[in-house]
């Protein structure tokens, strides 16, 4: 490989949706990628995109962040074309909208180990380089389901996104007198793959139009708070709200109303 001075971001969840727009929005800075995903042919096609437009190299690592050990494999492949990882975003994930016993345990602990394992593998495998390195960025996808109560169906997932933020909590306290900037973003309802992945398009498309956003301004103010130095970012006005409600109104308020309208988003079996 031909040495360069150019950074890297190592993306997760790179083939379509928020991911895909991380490495777009970080191509155009001028940093290379290492995108990772199951898709190889899609993360094959991004590379190819960006790469041409912007003159960047882009590695591709085909993995399965569900599978034991996967972050290494991960790290493995960046070490193999001389890199270090400058920029980490744990983007990767899904949901599951059924019960939590009405799918296969495999199910649940691909979940976990996509969103929680893998995620912390990575930050855990990156940090040494950065500390030494004087500075890096770790952007850790959250939700604003991580400042809601559990309910039923999604099972995991509020866990799993209440946990990507009090990780970033924690790091930052840790780490950012090292020169490492940690962000946990947490999106509201956002134009992706992602409800069409889980089975819930249909419903989602039936909620209006203004508590969406897109891929790109959810990534736009997520770089801008990184950059700052912000620890937790909630993007779009409407979101904040929400935030703002689940923190301040009581709890047997905040579950009556997340009740009465999270049942259309819990599919049966």
């Amino acid at each position: 490989m031909t040495p360069t001075s150019r950074k890297l971001a190592l993306i997760t969840g790179a083939s379509a949706g928020l991911g895909a727009t991380f490495a777009r929005a970080y191509a155009a800075r001028g940093l290379d990628l290492a995108l990772v995903a199951r898709r190889a042919d899609r993360l094959e096609a991004l590379a190819a995109e960006l790469t041409a437009a912007h003159g960047i190299e882009a590695l591709v690592i085909p993995c399965d962040l569900a599978a034991w050990e996967a972050e290494r494999a991960v790290m493995e492949a960046v070490a193999g074309r001389g890199r270090a990882v400058d920029v980490l975003v744990n983007n990767a994930g899904f949901s599951i909208p059924q019960s939590f016993a009405a799918v296969p345990w495999e199910a649940q602990r691909d979940f976990l180990m996509t969103l929680v394992v893998s995620a912390c593998g990575l930050a855990h495998h990156v940090i040494p380089g950065m500390v030494e390195r004087g500075g890096g960025a770790i952007i850790n996808v959250a939700s604003l389901a991580g400042f809601s109560p559990g309910m039923a169906g999604h099972t995991l997932y509020p866990a799993a996104k209440s946990l990507a933020i009090k990780f970033s909590e924690s790091l930052d306290e840790e780490y950012r007198a090292k020169g490492i900037r940690v962000t946990a973003v947490c999106p509201g309802f956002t134009h992706t793959e992602f409800a069409m992945a889980n089975g819930t398009q249909a419903v989602m498309d039936a909620s209006p139009r203004f508590f969406w956003q897109s891929a790109e301004a959810v990534i736009e103010t997520t770089l801008r708070a990184n950059d700052r130095g912000k620890v937790v970012v909630v993007p779009g006005w409407h979101n904040k709200l929400a935030a703002a409600l689940l923190h301040y109104l009581p709890e047997p308020i905040v579950k009556a109303v997340i009740r009465s309208g999270s049942g259309k988003y819990h599919l049966e079996a």
